[in-house]
């Protein structure tokens, strides 16, 4: 929502709240952490807000969408504390983390689309021929399973590990995403996920909603940066209050 601030003036806590659907409890929290600048006092004690605060409450609810609570309110002390390098530094760590995000959801998609169908009348193999398909060692493929991410059944007989069709398109799926890079830790989720859903193909609904949500988070960066400029264009020149 657009607002019109006056350029002078003092504004009332409920000013700044009635805008956003906020307590004037939540403006006085807020400038308790240091997510707004501290306000003046009346002779009486009350709070008195200016037209920065304004802007700075709307830069920190228009950043927390894009960055979340916690780094919007890093940014924002560290703003008004005048270390904007450390903001910056902030903001970049930010997007950072979206590019890496983007990039793992890219890597599970590639992993999926890779995958060989497996049909369920030869999906029954051993350690040794279900290594040499995927070019890696039997010893992997244990640790593989020590780590939870496939789960062969032992033949009653033989003690011999048996993969079945969903041990094998598990193990595919592991093979692809070890490829890229990622570690046990990070595929273990999605191969509980898989298992869960009982299959790749249930999987598309959540990657196409995971992939909305990365934009949707992308496009409010945008908009935290844009509430973020205001605040700062509105802010004292440091160089100007010392000449003062």
């Amino acid at each position: 929502m657009r607002q019109n601030f006056k350029s002078s003036g003092r504004l009332r806590p409920v000013d700044l709240a009635r805008p956003h659907g906020l307590s004037t409890q939540a403006v006085r929290n807020y400038e308790a952490a240091g997510i707004l600048p501290a306000a003046d006092r009346t002779p009486h004690g009350y709070r008195t807000y200016t037209v920065r605060h304004a802007y700075a409450l709307r830069a920190f609810l228009a950043l927390v969408p894009g960055h979340g609570h916690q780094t919007a309110s890093s940014i924002m002390r560290a703003i008004n504390r005048g270390a904007i390098d450390d903001a910056l530094r902030l903001i970049d760590e930010s997007h950072a983390q979206l590019l890496d995000d983007r990039r793992t959801l890219q890597a599970v998609e590639a992993a999926l689309g890779d995958l060989d169908p497996v049909p369920q009348e030869h999906g029954d193999t051993f350690v040794g021929p279900l290594a040499r398909r995927l070019g890696i060692r039997p010893a992997t493929l244990r640790k593989w399973e020590r780590a939870g991410l496939v789960q062969p059944r032992r033949d009653p007989r033989t003690g011999y590990r048996v993969y079945r069709a969903a041990d094998v398109r598990d193990a595919l799926l592991v093979h692809q995403l070890r490829r890229g890079g990622y570690l046990l830790e990070q595929i273990a989720p999605l191969i509980a996920q898989v298992r869960s859903a009982g299959g790749v193909a249930p999987l598309e609904s959540m990657l196409r909603d995971w992939r909305a949500r990365l934009s949707a988070r992308g496009r409010a960066m945008l908009t935290g940066a844009a509430a973020l400029e205001a605040y700062l264009g509105c802010r004292p020149d440091p160089a100007q209050s010392r000449a003062g």
